[in-house]
């Protein structure tokens, strides 16, 4: 090799040797990770809630490792969601990465008086965040919620509140809503959107106690300029039977055999859902029309298949107009018809509007309509497993 060669060589192994390297990258270890951030308003402050996770109990999802202590939450108060965070910088360690931030929670007092716009605003603008963030909201204590571990001690990225379409798949009473979602919802009519409500259920249990875990119980409604409260539990049934989304839910309904006080319940699947506004003079009344399968649970004696479809279709009406008239109670659009007028009749929806929204009341849905494609009495027959 010429003496030239072995120069320009040298040279290139030398740059090769200073480029090397990311000089201004933090090392994973040296940083801390956020998962999910609670907010509360009081005293005309905010409290921020910061949960950070330990990977050490993440790099196996599907293990424990009890050595470690899965999450760490952190609190400080601000006149603003910013100032707040940044006391809490003023008490860490390391630096923070906000990439990995699963959800947004917020206190019954944060969702008033348009506080939760202002905490949405925040979190869409700074540039480490997601659009695909979980919103939920409680009126539980937010540090309680985040201090919730997961069901058999699993990595604290596997909760429900980071993973909640894994609950859904199986009993999809709630749909999940992300900052996408909820910003979409609010700027279209009827500027309402329904926040997953959570709250801390203590069903399972363990050789050492009670154990809690978190648990969806209803929607908070909120929109662009208040919060409009709660609707929990059965008040809340019909959200999912007027909901495309919906995988899989039930219904328990009261079987007439004679005297005796036989329940059912049957499993829905396949739910298709179809609003028609029918606009008459200056009124508009919606037809529902559904169509879903079901599955058979458990029963005793036989049944009739035309007879679990009658029984479903009446429970389902009443849980849909429960749901719908005690969203009438606070002011609330909780199925959303006024969208379907403004898709299907933009002029209509014009002239009945009244700040985004079409005044509504018991007899706007006028009709519902149940078509039930398939009864399936699961492995085998309509007649019970063990006879007397």
């Amino acid at each position: 090799m010429s003496q030239k060669n072995i120069v320009v060589a040298m040279f290139m192994f030398t740059i090769t040797l200073l480029l090397s390297g990311c000089w201004d990258v933090t090392e994973p270890q040296r940083m801390y990770y956020v998962q999910g951030v609670g907010v509360d308003y009081k005293d005309n402050e905010y409290t921020v809630y910061l949960q950070i996770i330990n990977f050490a109990t993440v790099a196996k999802t599907e293990t424990a490792n009890p050595q470690a202590a899965p999450t760490e939450i952190g609190k400080a108060t601000g006149k603003t969601i910013e100032e707040a965070i940044y006391k809490l910088y003023r008490s860490m360690d390391q630096e923070v990465f906000w990439g990995h931030m699963t959800f947004l929670l917020f206190s019954d007092n944060a969702m008033r008086d348009e506080h939760a716009i202002s905490v949405i605003d925040t979190f869409l603008r700074f540039r480490e965040t997601r659009y695909h963030i979980w919103v939920y909201c409680t009126d539980d204590s937010i540090e309680d919620v985040l201090l919730v571990s997961p069901l058999l001690e699993k990595s604290p990225t596997s909760a429900k509140l980071s993973n909640p379409k894994n609950t859904a798949k199986q009993e999809s009473f709630v749909e999940p809503v992300n900052l996408r979602q909820l910003v979409i919802g609010l700027n279209e009519p009827n500027h309402e959107m329904k926040v997953p409500y959570i709250t801390i259920n203590e069903s399972w249990e363990t050789i050492d106690g009670q154990e809690k875990e978190t648990y969806f119980a209803g929607v908070g409604i909120l929109s662009k300029d208040s919060f409009k409260g709660y609707l929990k539990g059965t008040s809340a049934r019909g959200i999912e039977w007027m909901n495309d989304a919906t995988k899989q839910g039930e219904i328990t309904f009261e079987l007439a055999n004679n005297e005796k006080d036989d329940y059912l319940t049957v499993d829905i699947k396949k739910l298709d859902v179809k609003v028609k506004p029918i606009v008459t003079n200056s009124q508009v009344r919606f037809e529902v029309v559904l169509k879903f399968d079901t599955v058979l649970n458990g029963f005793k004696g036989k049944l009739d298949p035309d007879q679990v479809r009658k029984k479903v279709s009446e429970e389902v009406k009443k849980e849909i107009m429960g749901t719908f008239e005690e969203g009438l109670k606070m002011d609330a659009d909780v199925f959303r018809l006024s969208e379907y007028l403004y898709r299907d009749n933009v002029k209509a929806w014009k002239k009945l509007e009244k700040n985004g929204k079409i005044p509504l009341n018991k007899d706007s849905i006028s009709k519902i309509d149940i078509h039930i494609n398939k009864v399936s009495p699961g492995r085998k027959t309509f007649q019970e497993t063990i006879t007397e």
